[in-house]
């Protein structure tokens, strides 16, 4: 992407068109923000791949469907801005367009498939920047009962949805979907709250996706034959992963404690109770590909002794890799001391 001059070109459109958005002072340059960011992200998708085109196709229409509602439920609600009873729809409808701009349940169903026929660094953009520019808006109309309903099937299906997959972009897709949930959360709280759970999940996918691409890995069995030549490295590779599924020694339980913790003074228990406990079974499969590869399926070539890494690329994964085994106790740290 960054060889190529027009795709940078398009790539800082998308970027614009999210800061278009997140700074609007009103719906309709909010709304014009999002079909900036769209129609700049086509391009981006598009690799003269059969499966990229389908999912670039996928995602425009889904998200074309979303902008009409969300540009139909503004005028309205500027048109009944005197008629207090009808305005109760026009949110509903602004924040279900809103949902189904991020691929949050029950607004999930293009999600993982078009995920499916995305590069991995298309993935990325996808899971990370295209998601501000929509939770931003839905943080500045907080609508209550969908919200919940949102919350509880977005942890739901992020969940068991991720059980049953082989492909390692649906799998992410799924586990993207789940996070969405803790971020839905902590808007109950305060914008601060989600905006650290999203940069910290933004780093840790980054982290995850950026082994992925260096050695175009797809699906689960090609985790099991992956970095033979190096242990410490597999090793790096799946503390990762468990970062991202939240378990408490890494740094990917870090936003998901200050979450408990602000749920808790909240007394939101029974909510909490069913939120851990889906995490705990994306947490399972993430296991069950580590377990896999360290226990089962591990062998060794004694003549594998050169590696052919590229250092820099290297260096840039052990990197992360240290931050997301080792920050949870530097930031923990500083949280408590301030």
């Amino acid at each position: 992407m960054f060889n190529n001059s027009t795709k940078m070109m398009f790539f800082m459109i998308l970027m614009m068109g999210t800061f278009i958005s997140i700074s609007a002072n009103s719906w309709l340059s909010a709304w014009m923000g999002l079909e900036i960011n769209l129609l700049a992200f086509i391009p981006l998708m598009s690799d003269n791949k059969l499966m990229s085109t389908e999912s670039s196709l996928k995602y425009f229409l889904v998200q074309a469907l979303a902008s009409s509602i969300l540009l139909f439920a503004v005028i309205m609600f500027m048109l009944n801005s005197s008629k207090m009873n009808s305005n109760y729809f026009m949110e509903m409808a602004i924040f279900s367009s809103l949902l189904l701009k991020s691929g949050t349940a029950p607004f999930h169903f293009w999600y993982p498939s078009m995920m499916e026929g995305l590069s991995w660094l298309n993935s990325l953009i996808l899971m990370t920047w295209q998601k501000i520019a929509p939770l931003m808006l839905i943080s500045y109309i907080i609508f209550k009962p969908l919200m919940n309903m949102s919350i509880i099937l977005s942890s739901l299906i992020g969940a068991l949805g991720g059980l049953n997959q082989t492909s390692l972009r649906k799998l992410m897709a799924y586990s993207s979907i789940n996070h969405l949930s803790w971020m839905l959360m902590a808007m109950h709280d305060s914008n601060l709250l989600w905006m650290t759970y999203f940069l910290f999940y933004s780093f840790l996918t980054f982290s995850m996706i950026f082994l992925f691409n260096l050695y175009k890995v797809s699906h689960i069995n090609q985790l099991f034959t992956l970095l033979f030549s190096s242990k410490i490295l597999k090793f790096f590779l799946f503390c990762n992963l468990l970062s991202l599924g939240g378990l408490p020694p890494f740094l990917g339980f870090f936003p998901k404690w200050i979450i408990i913790q602000s749920m808790t003074m909240n007394n939101q228990f029974l909510l909490l109770t069913f939120m851990v406990s889906m995490t705990l079974i994306t947490l399972f499969f993430y296991l069950r590909l580590s377990y896999s590869a360290f226990m089962l399926n591990f062998y060794e070539n004694n003549w594998m002794i050169n590696s052919s890494y590229n250092t820099m690329n290297l260096m840039i994964f052990i990197l992360n890799s240290f931050f997301s085994l080792f920050g949870f106790f530097l930031i923990s740290s500083l949280y408590f001391n301030f």
